[in-house]
């Protein structure tokens, strides 16, 4: 389950918690997932015990940690399937979804993994696939949107998205936008187009 916050909380304790999901985030943006737990305590400046306490699991803290960014996934794709065009709204979709994963590796990376134990993360996430696939199929329906186009595509997508790697931030989310309007160009469908290669099917990486 994701961690939810306690109202009973000392503020003392409510201090440690916020500070130690602001260092996850900055942690796992710069490091991906990979850091370890211990070195998140220590930055935060609390002991093992605490954070554990707070997160018994990294999965825990990990999908607590992301939460506002699937929110804003999700909300990307609600304002895709409301626009009337619905091409525009699948590339605007597509735009928004780069650009939120290019600024936190560490959520693409948390994105594709399957954390068996934190349903709401994985609820969220499947929501957003689900509406991510209707958007797909009215663009397609409107003849716009390459007809062999799947949604293990989207996933194909995040993963080059969260390959780049430049000097400074600013220069990470102009190349983030270049390649997401080179993806959509390659997304359109155009008649003379010859098929796609096989789709391959991009399983979670699985946390146990």
């Amino acid at each position: 389950m994701t961690n939810r916050l306690p109202h009973s909380l000392r503020s003392d304790a409510r201090d440690n918690r916020e500070r130690i999901l602001a260092v996850a985030r900055t942690t796992f943006a710069e490091q991906g997932l990979d850091v370890a737990m211990r070195e998140i305590a220590r930055r935060a400046e609390v002991g093992p015990a605490t954070l554990y306490r707070h997160f018994p699991t990294k999965e825990a803290l990990v999908t607590t940690v992301f939460t506002e960014q699937m929110a804003a996934c999700t909300s990307a794709v609600d304002e895709g399937l409301a626009d009337p065009d619905p091409w525009h709204g699948f590339c605007r979709m597509i735009e928004q979804i780069c650009d939120i994963h290019a600024r936190d590796r560490g959520f693409t990376a948390a994105f594709v993994t399957a954390f068996p134990r934190a349903t709401d993360f994985a609820a969220d996430r499947a929501r957003a696939l689900d509406k991510t696939a209707e958007l797909a199929h009215r663009a397609k329906a409107a003849g716009k949107l390459r007809p062999d186009f799947v949604l293990d595509d989207l996933i194909m997508v995040l993963m080059a998205n969260s390959g780049i790697r430049t000097t400074t931030p600013a220069t990470t989310m102009a190349t983030s936008r270049r390649l997401a309007a080179l993806l959509i160009k390659g997304m359109r469908a155009e008649p003379a187009d010859p098929p796609l290669p096989p789709a391959v099917r991009l399983p979670l990486t699985v946390v146990t």
